[in-house]
């Protein structure tokens, strides 16, 4: 490598005020880098994707990213050092949570009124997909759902090709935990929100029959369900007792003719032009590098900038991985109701670390770091950028059904399958999923549409991805970029598998948020 290059050669400066900058490829030490202010020396190694000071930064002060402070010098900085976990640190204040309203409208769309092909449901929702759906109510009928949905292969279902499939739905919970608990409202609103999912055409439920989840209570009440169908769940989705039937092969008999008298009917959807008003977007980021706050996540906010000018909604999520960049979301929320939710939201996560004795800023991965991430709040402000630059419209409890359009936020842990499991049980219909490093995450129950950050992982994991973010970084302007990552959301919607639906089913995926103790 030369001796010498322009600082923006081997570098990017995301916002003027940075007193950091980007480095796109490997950097060697004793690297002079000119910059408008003269040439700079690199002092150490500098991996692509991690961050470069480019001025002195005094102990206490702030390292700035995206014009906002991702954190504080744990240690004197000096102009050319590696800025990482070594010498960056969190400051120990509670952060300001004040919030103003805004007059602000969706953004106007850009494109004339788009479409996909989709499966109107009767109460008003539409499906991307138009699954049969088996669900065990407790880990103790997971084999038995399984042994249900495995009956119906292609083949069997060859005489059906409405049907996207027959999938089981399995957890490891359902007993053992308080009925008055968390940990058994959010399975319970997870199970039962699944069963109104747009994506599943009719629902079996499969139990053990003592547990303490009693799906058959949930549905007796279901009148008093603020969101209830039209027609009784009791009638959509039965629910089959193992110890009732005399076992598993007595329930699997059972299960597999009711699928199968099903079937007709489930058959019968057919897919038609929708307005982007029937799809709600589950906004995720996994496995993310230094790249993905600066292609992938910003990509994804201006594609749904787009969506929601056009009527859909888009969820953000994972409330953790918001910590530090709240304050983005706080300075144009819509309501004085959403914005102390989610104020709560935060605060409850901050007193669960202060009881726990655990950091948010743990939330960073060792993968997330080895790629250039360093602490929450760095990873926070990339995180938001998925959801755009439209409104804070509303902010719903994990599992909660959605009913907004616009950007929404969701609250869940930072675990991905554990944060989408409650974006489904809300109502989402597809998954837009970024990541850095490489996620192989895929759903049984939405296609994930996979969005790398860079054009060395997309090369890597080709199997595994859908869109390449990265181009972003070799000369592609940000409105092709969007457009062609819209292209492929719509197609993903209308019924183009995904690379995880070429995989096959998944069966891992589900995993309802389980706080609390275990009896």
């Amino acid at each position: 490598m030369p001796s010498h290059f322009s600082l923006y050669e081997l570098t990017i400066q995301l916002d003027p005020r940075d007193n950091i900058a980007v480095a796109r490829q490997d950097i060697q030490p004793a690297c002079q880098l000119i910059t408008p202010r003269g040439t700079l020396t690199t002092r150490q190694a500098i991996p692509a994707g991690h961050k470069l000071a480019l001025q002195p930064i005094a102990t206490g002060s702030s390292i700035i990213r995206y014009g906002y402070p991702i954190g504080v010098a744990s240690q004197p900085v000096q102009p050319g050092d590696w800025v990482h976990t070594h010498n960056v640190s969190l400051p120990h204040n509670q952060r300001d949570l004040s919030f103003s309203l805004t007059s602000q409208p969706t953004l106007s769309a850009i494109h004339p009124v788009k479409t996909f092909l989709g499966y109107p449901r009767q109460d008003g929702q539409v499906g991307t997909r138009n699954f049969i759906a088996v669900i065990s109510t407790v880990s103790c009928s997971a084999q038995t759902a399984l042994g249900i949905a495995a009956h119906f292969t292609p083949d069997r279902l060859a005489n059906f090709p409405n049907v996207d499939g027959v999938v089981a739905v399995t957890h490891h919970t359902g007993c053992s935990i308080t009925p008055d608990g968390l940990a058994f409202t959010f399975l319970q609103r997870c199970l039962l929100n699944l069963a109104h999912h747009p994506n599943i055409g009719a629902v079996i439920f499969i139990s053990l029959g003592c547990e303490v989840m009693q799906m058959g209570d949930c549905l007796d009440n279901i009148e008093n369900h603020p969101h209830r169908l039209e027609r009784s769940l009791s009638t959509l989705a039965p629910i089959l007792s193992i110890q009732e039937l005399g076992g598993i092969e007595a329930t699997c008999r059972a299960g597999i003719q009711a699928v199968e008298a099903m079937l007709p009917a489930v058959n019968a959807a057919r897919r038609s032009p929708q307005p982007l008003s029937g799809l709600k977007i589950a906004l995720q980021c996994g496995g993310s590098d230094g790249w993905s706050g600066v292609t992938a996540n910003p990509l994804l906010g201006l594609a749904m900038d787009e969506m929601i000018a056009q009527g859909a909604a888009a969820v953000l999520a994972e409330t953790p991985e918001i910590y530090g960049a709240e304050q983005l979301l706080l300075s144009r929320v819509k309501s004085e109701s959403a914005a102390r939710k989610l104020i709560r939201h935060i605060r409850w996560w901050e007193a669960q670390a202060e009881l726990l004795g655990f950091s948010l800023d743990n939330n960073p991965t060792p993968g997330n770091k080895a790629g250039g991430l360093t602490t929450i709040y760095e990873k926070a402000l990339g995180a938001v950028s998925k959801g755009g630059s439209s409104p804070l419209v509303e902010v719903y409890d994990y599992a909660e059904r959605i009913s907004s359009p616009g950007l929404v936020f969701m609250d869940s842990p930072g675990n991905d399958p554990v944060s989408i499991t409650g974006q489904l049980a809300g109502g989402c219909n597809i998954i837009a999923f970024t990541t850095g490093r490489g996620s192989v995450y895929g759903s049984s129950l939405a296609p994930t549409v996979k969005i790398a950050s860079n054009s060395a992982l997309f090369t890597r994991m080709r199997a595994d991805m859908d869109f390449n973010a990265g181009t972003l970084l070799e000369g592609q302007t940000s409105q092709d970029a969007r457009d062609a990552l819209l292209d492929v959301l719509l197609k993903s919607a209308s019924g183009t598998p995904t690379r995880s639906e070429q995989q096959g089913f998944r069966q891992a995926e589900f995993i309802p948020w389980q706080p609390g103790a275990v009896l």
